[in-house]
């Protein structure tokens, strides 16, 4: 079974995430694919999101404190059949009658303004600003640049990323259009190479297509151009030394580990030296 899982967060999302993620590992055999959504503090933000959520129905789940706000997601969701969940709620209600005081609507308040949190907003802001290519120019300034075929996972993880404080860009590896040749003399940012399996990539792409109520046969999906294109990026990475992480059978998480140990790794041999 495929569940597409909307999570929206007014601040970093790290208390959403681990509910969502505690809530999961409860069912067997389901394929859920995470939209996460941080820093949702404006109508404009939230319309982009609602646009995506209509794009792939699903559930959602948020904590937003921002009444407005949350009355838009909240009558939207009810438009569109779909059901939204503030898992907070019965905490906060539960709170408030003990304690005889209304909760302080302030996202993101359980985290304390040190130096860490705000790395963390401003890894998140640098990182949806470099999605997909964009902003280019600016990729010295990141801590990783991940590069990969379409639908290889490379914003979700980027967002992960972001989330526990890298700067991360990332490029779409296309055959006929290659990438800006800035990508090949970088040398602040671990370059990172994502790759998969053609038979998973197909897989993924014509459900995209599908959701998207687009011609499901087209060079996108067809085998042997799939596996040109794989092929490609895999001899890109291989030429250039990149280290590679084959995402087929990883979660977003895992992959994400994987290339923080990676980072780590690196950083410990360049203090080293």
């Amino acid at each position: 079974m495929r569940l597409h899982l909307h999570l929206l967060s007014d601040s970093t999302g790290e208390t959403l995430e681990n509910i969502a993620k505690a809530a999961l590992a409860q069912y067997d055999d389901v394929e859920t694919i995470r939209h996460f959504w941080p820093m949702v503090r404006t109508e404009a933000h939230l319309e982009r999101i609602l646009q995506e959520i209509a794009q792939n129905p699903g559930l959602v789940i948020f904590t937003l404190v921002n009444s407005t706000t949350r009355r838009t997601l909240e009558a939207r969701c009810r438009a569109l059949g779909l059901p939204a969940v503030a898992p907070l709620d019965a905490v906060n209600d539960a709170l408030s009658g003990l304690l005889g005081q209304q909760a302080k609507a302030r996202p993101g308040r359980q985290h304390v303004l040190d130096e860490a949190y705000f790395d963390r907003v401003e890894a998140i802001q640098f990182t949806m600003a470099h999605d997909d290519g964009i902003n280019w120019e600016n990729w010295e300034a990141a801590d990783i640049v991940l590069a990969g075929v379409s639908r290889s996972s490379k914003t979700p993880t980027s967002i992960y990323l972001a989330n526990r404080g890298y700067r991360t860009a990332n490029i779409p590896i296309v055959v006929e259009s290659p990438p800006p040749t800035l990508l090949y003399t970088l040398k602040n940012p671990l370059v990172v190479g994502l790759t998969t399996s053609a038979d998973r990539l197909i897989q993924v792409r014509r459900n995209r297509l599908l959701s998207l109520n687009q011609a499901p046969e087209t060079d996108y999906v067809d085998q042997e151009a799939v596996t040109r294109e794989v092929a490609y990026a895999r001899r890109m990475f291989a030429d250039n030394g990149w280290p590679v992480i084959d995402v087929t059978r990883r979660s977003i998480e895992e992959t994400a580990a994987a290339i923080i140990a990676l980072v780590q790794e690196r950083r410990g041999e360049q203090g080293g030296e």
